[in-house]
């Protein structure tokens, strides 16, 4: 009885000091955000004037991190080992529901040492080819139907989600197409204008001048809905294809075990920096569209995800590195 007594005794100590200290949160600084890409990379963009205006309503500065390198698993690891204290979080992306299949073996557990906290912003994807080559993105399966094999398609790396987006889109439409992986979506990009492959799916900000140009043709979206960017180009669905769409997202994460309370301030803080007007346009004008989620639903949206990421990866016969 006298251990029992003990062991209650100091559970009632520990826990309201643990839900003050999740209160008190922040204390010190810097807060570290840790990117699992280089620097200028699409998260590095978008968190920056998020996390600016965070840091003016807590009273405390963050720093970035780059920590590229192994498909964002380094820096991934890199977080998942950190102290679950809200001083070091994960800016992170649609790679994060990817690595667990396509890397036989990681350093941690995606599940199990992460939190979701709150997503950024979700990006529409575009389905860019040579100009002239095809007529529509109807034109361009038929052609792949007719002849298998004769259709290219790049993407920025084996297991990349314009790898995935692209497999997603060719699964559903039925045909085959051979893929051309490349470092990342620039060079992809430049391929496609020189001719040298057929479709790649690339974020849409970085192309919206070369198809106004009329330098490059945009067949659809992958999104769910159109782009008010290029209100014109139908999404995937829309062109007759289901279970084509494909979201691109970035999210904020902690590491795993990180107090509740400390969740919920983080989302409360974001979640009022994406609601201001000003924000939002300057969001709008990186590409990004609002995708409000609260953590639990985030982290149910990454559970299914993963899980739907595992089937595709599958279907498409990609081989976990």
């Amino acid at each position: 009885m006298r251990i029992l007594a003990t062991v209650i005794a100091a559970l009632l100590i520990a826990g309201p000091a643990a839900d003050a200290h999740a209160q008190a949160w922040p204390t010190r600084a810097p807060i570290k955000l840790v990117v699992p890409f280089p620097p200028g990379s699409a998260l590095d963009t978008i968190a920056r004037p998020v996390f600016e205006q965070v840091s003016r309503q807590i009273g405390q500065s963050f720093v970035f991190e780059s920590r590229p390198g192994a498909g964002g698993t380094l820096g991934m690891a890199a977080a998942a080992k950190a102290p679950a204290d809200g001083y070091t979080l994960l800016v992170n992306s649609s790679i994060h529901t990817i690595v667990p299949t396509t890397f036989a073996k990681l350093p941690f557990d995606t599940l199990r040492e992460f939190v979701a906290v709150a997503p950024l912003g979700q990006f529409p994807n575009v389905l860019v080819t040579p100009r002239g080559r095809f007529a529509s993105v109807q034109d361009m399966v038929a052609k792949g139907k007719a002849k298998p094999g004769s259709i290219t398609y790049g993407s920025g790396g084996i297991g990349a989600a314009t790898h995935l987006n692209a497999e997603r889109f060719r699964l559903a439409a039925g045909f085959e197409a051979v893929h051309v992986p490349f470092k990342g979506a620039p060079e992809a990009v430049r391929e496609v204008l020189g001719g040298r492959i057929d479709f790649y799916f690339s974020p849409l900000l970085s192309v919206v001048p070369l198809i106004e140009g009329k330098e490059l043709d945009g067949l659809a979206v992958s999104s769910l809905a159109r782009d008010d960017t290029l209100p014109t180009i139908p999404t995937t669905l829309e062109a007759g294809y289901p279970n084509s769409d494909y979201i691109f997202w970035i999210g904020v994460f902690a590491p795993g075990g990180t107090p509740n309370e400390i969740v919920e301030r983080l989302y409360g803080e974001i979640a009022k920096v994406l609601s201001d007007p000003g924000m939002k346009q300057t969001l709008k004008k990186l590409g990004a569209n609002p995708m409000p989620l609260k953590p639990a639903e985030f982290e149910a949206f990454i559970r299914t995800e993963i899980e739907s990421n595992a089937k595709l990866i599958k279907a498409a016969g990609i081989t976990p590195n």
